[in-house]
């Protein structure tokens, strides 16, 4: 081989070996968000070489958002100029980003989009940041709050849901996409949505109309430390990106996470693997500035050396990227690149998520974000827009009651020999408009304050603390009680049931704080668990703060939440004799548990899998 022609095949193979290490994770991509204040720093050559340098040196990051405007601040011509190249040369995919803010600091300040000066300025930073990239994706706050009189005029008598759902429609057609699409033909115009799902409708998120009008969208998995002031369940990481899949499937681009509200590194990283146990097919970390923040031993979590999974102590050791030196870990992008590499080598074993299908109808609210509690409760969920006939078992929360079709819709699928498990509040709100054609049961508008259960015959059971629920009243022997709640000689219904035509209705009570429903006691738990979830291949036993991920591949993640080691059991009647870890390559067998016939019912024989559980870990389990 001629030398000019070895130099010239060396050098294809050197930039093809890089373009393949640029996809740094076999299963999923990840991005980086440039907020406009990092952007336009990216002007000075020396501090945007030493930031990407101490970024990509600790996490693999194969494209970069890069912010035009946020709060009035709008990156200059030049300045982009400079980044984009500077990103193509290292391989690096750059697509534009808009934050329609005027002041985030200010109660998240949006622009007015009845205002006539606000719609102008929104158009011209759409198409200056269209001309400059062939995708754009607009973060979180693509909504109004605003009431300035303007608007106040311009709703009238309509609601304020109902005029922003509307005013907010024809702002994404008409200062958003058309103008986009005029500027460059091949834009691929994105809608990232933020986290508070249940509440959309009432700023304008239009997720009945605008996912379809959308080229994608994007989804906020940010659950950050339930006891900051949103006060998100960790499951929701995972039940939101299914949910969002299911509104545009094939068209949720990915999950989207920051460190905002962290305490502990640990709900950091739960943050990020619950992202992709949803399939994600890419990650955003939220956001360049972020992701050099400094590594901080006050992070490690006080459960650290339990065997969690994420070892604090692992990820501190030195790490060589492909491509780059041995660095020892020192910013906030370690945390992410260790989480990543742990989560990669088994994310692909995992087939398509399974849940029990709940129908939440298109600017419904009611018991919010209800199904986060119940996945956290250890029963997959798998929110639908639209009521899932085929399923054997539908789960519906008071949501669903915004549904005017939702009672007949309920007889419909007992007739058809299928379940259907209702909340008290969808309970309460069906009183008098079709439920009672099924059975008479109606919330009474009182209160019981509990601790102790039964279910069926067996012995008591008793909660931690006492738990406030609605009390239900019923006729005797039209409907039984299933799971009972007990006060001294009275008690009410938790798990009720009623025959209709060839189905069955059930009645989960629901507690006035959804946190109780962890503390539900164990046999109360798996009882419910049994009822809703027991047409899934395997089913969880054992306490509250520890969440099932089911497969339909026959592949289970069972994780736990809490901060002290728990023993659980997964449960299946399917022909399982042995479940492997994923991660360890151990085997454990079945210890099967036989029932003998009991009036109509025939023997059987459950299969069971025990197990420990170290605080805040996970485990990954192929079932054969």
């Amino acid at each position: 081989m001629k030398p000019r022609i070895r130099l010239i095949v060396m050098l294809l193979a050197g930039l093809t070996a890089f373009q393949v290490s640029a996809g740094h994770y076999k299963h999923f991509r990840v991005a980086v968000y440039s907020r406009s204040y990092e952007t336009q720093k990216m002007g000075d050559p020396a501090w945007l070489a030493a930031a990407w340098e101490e970024v990509s040196r600790q996490v693999g990051v194969d494209k970069i958002y890069l912010e035009t405007h946020r709060d009035l601040v709008v990156v200059d011509q030049a300045t982009l100029d400079q980044a984009k190249a500077f990103f193509k040369a290292r391989g690096v995919e750059t697509a534009g980003g808009i934050t329609l803010t005027i002041d985030e600091s200010n109660r998240f300040e949006t622009f007015c989009y009845t205002n006539p000066e606000h719609r102008a300025r929104v158009k011209e930073i759409v198409e200056y940041t269209a001309r400059n990239f062939d995708e754009l994706i607009l973060d979180d706050f693509f909504f109004t709050s605003c009431k300035c009189d303007l608007c106040i005029a311009a709703k009238g008598e309509r609601s304020w849901t109902g005029y922003r759902l509307e005013l907010m429609r024809e702002a994404a057609r008409e200062l958003v996409l058309e103008p986009a699409r005029a500027v460059n033909p091949k834009i691929k115009v994105v809608i990232k949505y933020p986290n508070w799902y249940d509440h959309f409708q009432g700023l304008g998120f239009n997720l009945e109309a605008q996912p379809a009008m959308f080229d994608g969208i994007y989804t906020g998995t940010e659950t950050r430390d339930p006891s900051s002031a949103q006060h998100l369940q960790a499951y929701l990481g995972y039940n939101i990106f299914r949910y969002f899949e299911n509104l545009k499937p094939g068209g949720n681009g990915g999950g989207w996470v920051d460190t905002g509200g962290m305490r502990t590194l640990d709900r950091y990283a739960e943050q990020l693997w619950i992202t992709l146990f949803a399939k994600a097919p890419e990650i955003t970390l939220f956001d360049l500035r972020q992701m050099l923040y400094p590594l901080r031993k006050e992070t490690r979590a006080p459960w650290q050396g339990q065997g969690t999974s994420f070892d604090f102590d692992a990820m501190m050791q030195p790490v060589t990227l492909p491509g780059k030196p041995e660095v020892t870990p020192t910013t906030m992008a370690r945390a992410a690149g260790y989480t990543f590499e742990k989560i990669d080598k088994f994310l692909g074993s995992l087939g398509k998520p399974l849940g029990v299908r709940s129908y939440k109808p298109f600017h419904s609210t009611g018991e919010e974000f209800l199904h986060n509690f119940m996945g956290m409760a250890g029963i997959p969920m798998d929110v639908v827009p639209r009521f899932p006939d085929e399923d054997p078992v539908v789960f519906l929360t008071e949501a669903a009651a915004a549904d005017p079709q939702i009672s007949e819709k309920i007889k419909k699928h007992l007739r058809e020999g299928k379940t259907a498990v209702i909340t008290t509040g969808l309970l309460k709100a069906l009183q008098g408009k079709g439920i009672e054609d099924i059975a008479e049961i109606r919330c009474t508008g009182r209160k019981a304050l509990v601790r102790q259960f039964t279910a069926g015959w067996g012995p008591a059971s008793f909660a931690d603390r006492d738990i406030l629920i609605p009390q239900v009243a019923y006729l005797t022997n039209d409907s039984w009680e299933e799971i009972s709640a007990l006060d001294d000689t009275h008690g009410w219904p938790i798990l009720h049931y009623a025959g209709y035509s060839k189905g069955k209705l059930y009645i989960l009570t629901i507690p006035d704080n959804f946190v109780d429903l962890y503390f539900l006691p164990v046999p109360v738990l798996n009882r419910i668990r049994q009822t809703i979830a027991g047409h899934l291949p395997v089913q969880l036993e054992g306490p509250g703060y520890v969440s099932l991920f089911a497969y339909d591949n026959n592949t289970f993640i069972v994780e736990s939440f809490a901060d002290t080691t728990v023993s659980v059991n997964l449960t299946s009647s399917l022909n399982f004799s042995r479940m492997t870890n994923l991660e360890t390559g151990e085997v454990s067998p079945s210890i099967d548990r036989t029932f003998p016939a009991f009036r109509n019912n025939p023997a059987r024989t459950i299969r069971n899998f025990p197990m420990k559980l170290k605080p805040h870990s996970f485990i990954v389990l192929k079932a054969e």
